[in-house]
């Protein structure tokens, strides 16, 4: 199949059909699936380069499209979602979910995000090395993208695990969520900034249940923004 294939998944024919229409537009070539069954099946057969996922499907909800799909692949996944709640985006997010868009969404807009997306994993893939940040007991490796705190791998999903070698790769600097977004995310967002924050909130939490010390070098400056604080040897 195309290099560049993207999985449109939604039960809802207009919306895939609007989608397939603005991406081929941009020279993308795309396939649809309507529910979750056909969609993991897809995946595994023809390994799109992103998935743009609803979250209300039949057979499989896109959550756990998301769950088996991160099972054998971390291909970019944009998550479409009805509600605006925080809670549905926590889940998307935690499950792997790279980014979400909240119904109705501009379809330029979740264009110009699928490009993002893959500029920046193009970006990866070329600069990926052996580079490894350490602080105190704090390892983050960026070639096998894993972070441990004393030797013990802390599980992050891939948006969490950019965040962290971002802010730790410029300790001491403070960022607005604006730049976090642009920086991590790949693209100028001009709706919630809360995503930032459920990022840095659930990052503390998962690097907490091993060490309290670290998770509290990721700060809060209010009024501002994030930063890392190295700690101490």
């Amino acid at each position: 199949m195309n290099q560049g294939l993207i999985l449109i998944v939604d039960d809802e024919k207009h919306i895939r059909e609007l989608v397939r229409l603005y991406l081929e537009k941009e020279g993308f070539a795309t396939m649809t699936a309507a529910d979750g069954t056909d969609a993991v099946e897809k995946v595994k057969k023809y390994k799109p380069v992103l998935i743009i996922l609803d979250i209300m499907l039949p057979k499989m909800d896109g959550w756990n499209v998301c769950r088996e799909v991160r099972k054998f692949t971390k291909t970019p996944i944009i998550m479409l979602t009805a509600k605006n709640e925080e809670f549905d985006r926590v889940l998307g997010l935690e499950l792997g979910a790279d980014d979400y868009l909240t119904k109705p969404f501009s379809p330029r807009e979740l264009v110009a995000r699928v490009k993002a997306i893959l500029r920046r994993a193009v970006s990866e893939e070329l600069t990926a090395g052996n580079e490894v940040v350490e602080y105190s007991c704090l390892q983050i490796n960026q070639s096998s993208r894993e972070a441990r705190v004393g030797g013990r791998i802390i599980a992050l999903t891939p948006k969490e695990f950019d965040l962290l070698w971002f802010l730790a790769k410029h300790p001491g600097k403070v960022f607005t969520r604006e730049q976090l977004l642009s920086a991590v995310w790949g693209y100028d967002y001009d709706g919630d900034l809360r995503t930032v924050d459920t990022h840095i909130k659930r990052l503390r939490k998962k690097i907490a249940r091993e060490d309290a010390n670290i998770a509290r070098q990721v700060k809060t400056i209010w009024g501002v923004g994030y930063k890392f604080e190295a700690p101490s040897a």
